[in-house]
C-alpha cells in the first residue's frame, strides 16, 4: 500500500547505491504520471523529461555527471530539462486541454493568449529561472511519489550541462536548459537521517532575523 505524503517526506533519503532490479513498466508509468501532475506557471508544463534507461546511455550520462556511479546502477535516471521558449511559443494544446477539462472558460483562455506571451516577453532572461523552478517542482513530485511507491531516489547536482544535453539529444536546442538529474530505483542499503537544524536556525517569522520557534 502506498505511503501517505507525510510519511514519504519523513522517511525519504538520498540513496547513493542501487540494486540492478528493473522497475515494472506499469509502476514506472504511474511514477511519470504523478511527476507531471506537478503545478507549473500558467500550467504551460514547460518541462522536458528524458528517462535514461539504456546501459550505454546511462554510462554516457554518468560520464557527463562527473562519474557518479548511481546513474549506472539505478534502472532509470530522470533528466529534467525546461524549454525556456515555451511561454512565447504555441500553447494551443495547453489551451485546448484547459477547455476540455472545464477548468478554463473561453474568457480565461482568451485572456491567457495575451497575458502569457506578454508575461514571458517581459521577464526576459528570468524565463530560464522560472522554467527551472517549474521543473524542480516536478522533480520533487517524482521523489515523493517514488518513496510512497516503494522506490528510492537521489537528486544529482554535479554535471556539465552541455555534456548532459549531448547525451540526451538536446545539443542543438539552445532554448532548452537542464534543471536536475534524479536517479530512481531500489536502494541496495538504507541510509540514516542525518537530521535537520532547529527551526530557529534558518526559519524566520515575518522578517529575516526573527527566528520562528513554532
Amino acid at each position: 500500500m502506498p505511503l501517505d505524503v507525510p510519511t514519504a517526506i519523513a522517511q525519504r533519503r538520498s540513496i547513493k547505491t542501487f540494486k540492478p532490479n528493473a522497475i515494472a513498466p506499469d509502476l514506472l508509468k504511474q511514477l511519470v504520471e504523478l511527476t507531471v501532475a506537478a503545478p507549473s506557471s500558467y500550467n504551460i508544463q514547460g518541462w522536458r523529461i528524458i528517462l535514461v534507461q539504456d546501459a550505454a546511455q546511462k554510462a554516457a550520462l554518468a560520464e557527463a555527471a562527473w562519474g557518479q556511479a548511481q546513474i549506472v546502477q539505478a534502472p532509470v535516471t530522470f533528466v529534467f530539462a525546461t524549454d525556456v521558449s515555451v511561454g512565447t511559443g504555441d500553447l494551443t494544446p495547453v489551451y485546448e486541454q484547459g477547455l476540455a477539462t472545464g477548468a478554463w472558460s473561453e474568457a480565461t483562455v482568451s485572456y491567457f493568449k495575451t497575458a502569457i506571451p506578454q508575461f514571458y516577453a517581459n521577464v526576459g532572461d528570468k524565463a530560464r529561472e522560472y522554467g527551472i523552478k517549474d521543473a524542480l517542482i516536478a522533480a520533487t513530485h517524482l521523489m515523493l511519489a517514488a518513496e510512497s511507491l516503494g522506490l528510492s531516489t537521489c537528486p544529482l547536482n554535479g554535471w556539465v550541462e552541455e555534456k548532459v544535453k549531448a547525451v540526451v539529444g538536446l545539443e542543438d536546442k539552445p532554448e532548452v536548459a537542464i534543471a536536475l538529474l534524479v536517479t530512481v530505483g531500489y536502494a541496495s542499503e538504507p541510509r540514516k537521517n542525518p537530521g535537520r537544524l532547529p527551526l530557529s536556525y534558518n526559519v524566520f517569522q515575518d522578517k529575516f532575523g526573527i527566528p520562528y520557534v513554532g
